[in-house]
């Protein structure tokens, strides 16, 4: 354990912040699982609804500052390949 106050200080904000970051890591994971879901049963409505909340979360992830935005671009790019497999 740190003595310092401001080291302390950094202790618990990271903790915080760790926390933070794992329930938005969980949520989006979630999201995208449900969309696989939705693609291995091939409705596609429900697979194009289930795309559009994983954009949307990891569009979310990215600007609170848990993913690159390359990596959710890739990300993005195939969900987005499979769903387009599932129309075509």
């Amino acid at each position: 354990m740190p003595n310092i106050k401001s080291a302390i200080k950094r202790v618990e904000i990271t903790r915080k912040r760790t926390i933070r970051n794992g329930r938005i890591k969980s949520a989006l994971r979630t999201t995208i699982r449900r969309f696989e879901e939705a693609i291995k049963v091939a409705d596609r409505d429900e697979a194009d609804l289930k795309l559009r909340k994983a954009v949307i979360a990891l569009d979310k992830a990215v600007t609170k500052g848990i993913l690159h935005k390359n990596a959710a671009s890739r990300k993005k790019s195939r969900l987005t390949r499979r769903f387009n497999k599932l129309t075509g």
